[in-house]
């Protein structure tokens, strides 16, 4: 003989409490300025305009279909403070014209050959925004500087 139990209710949760639940409520970005950025650092959102676009790298067909089609640029991007490589893979290419403003959000910094390149890997994203109305400073370029990584022996 089962018990019939009584059905259980539950009030929809709150959306304070759905935010909680989901890692916490969001936050307001802060925004970076090129000149701000170091190596190995991640978290970065960006308002950057683009100053020039090149592909790298351009792998598969469209007619194939169990290839994927890689696509890469580096793209010289900045602000007021400063300009940085910026590395755009696949669909980002096409959002990065020469000219255009883009936000760059969970943007991360790696490091290739000794020097700074911006990326946006799955976890950010990149957006066009509306025209920024700064000139881009190309003499404080961050990806020229060369870094060595120092393994400091304590005494």
């Amino acid at each position: 003989m089962a018990s019939a139990q009584p059905p259980r209710t539950t009030a929809p949760p709150s959306p304070a409490s759905a935010a909680v639940q989901q890692g916490g409520a969001k936050r307001k970005p802060v925004f970076t300025k090129v000149e701000q950025l170091k190596p190995v650092t991640s978290g970065h959102t960006l308002t950057v305009k683009v100053v020039s676009a090149k592909t790298v790298l351009q792998k598969g067909r469209a007619s194939s279909l169990h290839l994927r089609h890689t696509r890469i640029s580096e793209c010289l991007v900045g602000d007021e403070t400063g300009s940085i490589v910026f590395t755009a893979r696949n669909d980002q290419v096409d959002l990065m014209t020469p000219g255009a403003t883009v936000i760059l959000r969970n943007a991360k910094i790696d490091m290739f050959k000794g020097s700074m390149r911006l990326a946006v890997d799955k976890w950010g994203r990149v957006e066009v925004a509306e025209p920024a109305k700064f000139e881009v400073k190309e003499d404080n370029n961050l990806s020229l500087v060369e870094y060595e990584l120092v393994n400091v022996e304590e005494a």
